[in-house]
């Protein structure tokens, strides 16, 4: 099949923020009405940045640099993604987490501006109607959250919104999702957080939160009403306390995923699929120790039990490979209380009776060679806990995922140091880089910005009816191809962030092509286009604020030839009529 040629769409001329950009021509400015609402001089890019970095440093703290930032993207919208994608290190632990956390905490007392679309309990009946007031009238992709369990920090209410702002900041930055086509969408059901109810300041509904019955029919109308409005949009699931009822609901319905559960799983696995093939140990002897069983925790553990079956283990074997601990001890059928549904896939028969209460007790009995955090639980993984995973492997395992940094299960420096240098390390939160003798060693870090945008751009470029099991594996096993050659040599688990674009177009192709072979692409000129043609079609149709200047400034040259062209024809036609 011939290449497919993918213009990008011509974009609307308002005065929308986007608009008032000083790189802008007097002629881009006189067009588009915003000539005289700016300073006169044309800037360069380069001028633009050294401003805003300048600014940035002016600010003391993290969360005055979110909210110098988010101005920015509300006033600059092209200027921010330009920043956002140069200076991607510096800058994305300020547009998301950790500094979100601190964001949503105080949502109602640095609110400034409107972000986003609020919807309440109280709404119910209406919600169609509401979604009409969202300016947008092509938007593809949204973020969805209640503010129930947020990061690590509880129910946040209406604070939650932090959460959708900045995922979707990370779409268009590192997945090139237009920023004008997203949704940040926060769902008002109330909030179990009493302080947050008492506040003077908090801006959410005041009301305890409503129960199971009444979130289901809500989100059944919200869901529709999406649909409805939007047709073909992808809904993702964010920091909801009990995500699977809505997974198990809608997932096949609709164009949907929870990046709580399925992406946190598919990033790990890519982290995992890489750490076992450094080892040399088989999976048939890999032994996993999970210290938490909650939603991310299990979906981290079956997108590797899918790993494993791939090569060659049976469900079952693969299962048993897989040690969960929560506050009660090891998961066991005989432990005495009654297990969530999801900890029973993994609930241990083989134990003898015998209960192991701690975490140490835990790894004593399973000597692991894998060991994984997702309990918030700030320091678990003790120096003792470490030595012993060095002293039982050549290249111990150790991926401490939880967020905030402060709650991660340990840092960097401490399994380094504990396991002489030899830990296989990635972590939800960012560490520094260290020394260890004389060797500069560079920590993974399992963030899910290295899949959730190429799932989301996958999907909305396939055109997919849903997002299948199989597209969030493709999704974390292309992760872990996306690797450089110099990344490999280093023995790095993920690739540099500062590539985060050229990452996500091999994410993205990945669960393209796994929905075709799913059979749930509705873009079916796709399918047989080679995989140069493809990438050629991910990479033409993604946003490149870099780009937006010189294709506005193309854009008014064409109306201006075409209106020139069009006036001696008009005149001849006004002529004629007066003979």
């Amino acid at each position: 099949m011939s290449t497919i040629n993918a213009p990008r769409q011509v974009r609307e001329l308002t005065q929308a923020t986007g608009d008032f950009d000083t790189t802008h021509s007097k002629v881009v400015r006189e067009f588009t009405k915003t000539y005289g609402l700016m300073p006169p001089a044309v800037e360069s890019y380069e001028t633009q940045a050294s401003r805003c970095l300048k600014q940035l440093e002016l600010k003391s703290t993290p969360i005055e640099k979110y909210q110098y930032l988010s101005q920015l993207r509300n006033n600059n919208v092209h200027l921010f993604y330009r920043l956002a994608i140069d200076h991607m290190k510096k800058l994305t632990p300020l547009i998301y987490t950790p500094t979100v956390g601190e964001a949503c905490q105080k949502w109602s007392e640095i609110y400034t501006q409107p972000e986003g679309l609020y919807i309440s309990y109280t709404d119910k009946g209406r919600i169609a109607a509401i979604l009409q007031n969202w300016p947008q009238k092509n938007v593809e992709i949204t973020v969805l959250t209640d503010g129930s369990r947020i990061l690590g920090l509880g129910d946040l209410g209406i604070g939650g919104m932090g959460i959708p702002v900045g995922k979707l900041a990370l779409y268009s930055a590192c997945g090139g999702i237009r920023p004008d086509a997203t949704l940040p969408l926060t769902l008002d059901l109330g909030t179990s957080n009493k302080a947050l109810r008492k506040d003077p300041l908090y801006m959410g509904s005041r009301t305890d939160k409503v129960s199971p019955q009444e979130e289901e029919e809500i989100l059944n109308e919200l869901m529709d009403a999406l649909v409805e409005r939007w047709p073909g949009i992808v809904i993702q699931f964010e920091d909801w306390k009990n995500p699977f009822p809505s997974l198990e609901r809608y997932q096949g319905r609709y164009t949907m995923f929870n990046d709580d559960i399925q992406g946190t799983g598919a990033v790990i696995l890519a982290g995992a699929i890489n750490a076992v093939k450094a080892t040399g140990v088989p999976v048939k002897d890999q032994r996993a120790v999970l210290m938490g069983a909650g939603s991310a925790a299990v979906g981290v553990a079956k997108q590797i039990v899918h790993f494993f079956m791939n090569e060659g283990l049976t469900e079952d074997e693969a299962r048993r490979c897989f040690y969960l601990v929560d506050t009660k001890g090891m998961v066991t059928n005989d432990r005495g209380d009654k297990l969530a549904d999801h900890k029973v896939y993994f609930s241990r028969d083989d134990n003898n009776s015998n209960q192991y209460k701690t975490l140490e007790e835990v790894v004593d009995h399973v000597k692991p060679t894998m060991l994984m955090g997702l309990s918030t639980i700030g320091g678990c993984f003790t120096p003792s806990i470490l030595q012993k995973m060095g002293q039982w492997n050549d290249k111990p395992i150790i991926f401490p995922l939880s967020n905030p940094s402060s709650k991660s299960e340990c840092n960097f420096a401490d399994a380094i140091q504990h396991t002489d240098g030899r830990a296989l390390f990635a972590s939800g939160s960012p560490f520094p880089s260290l020394l260890h003798n004389s060797k500069l060693l560079t920590p993974g870090q399992g963030n899910n910005m290295y899949v959730f945008p190429g799932i989301g751009l996958g999907a909305i470029l396939s055109k997919a009816t849903t997002i299948t099991q199989n597209m969030i594996y493709s999704s974390g096993s292309s992760l872990s191809t996306a690797l450089n050659e110099q990344e490999v040599a280093d023995g790095w688990l993920y690739p540099d962030i500062a590539r985060i674009r050229e990452v996500s177009v091999v994410v993205t192709m990945g669960v393209i092509r796994q929905a075709q072979k799913d059979g749930v692409d509705r873009e079916v000129r796709l399918r047989g286009v080679s995989e140069a043609e493809l990438e050629q079609f991910v990479r033409a149709r993604m946003y490149d604020p870099h780009r937006e200047t010189e294709d506005v400034e193309g854009e008014i040259q064409g109306l201006v030839y075409r209106a020139e062209e069009e006036m001696p024809v008009a005149a001849s036609a006004a002529s004629g009529s007066k003979l």
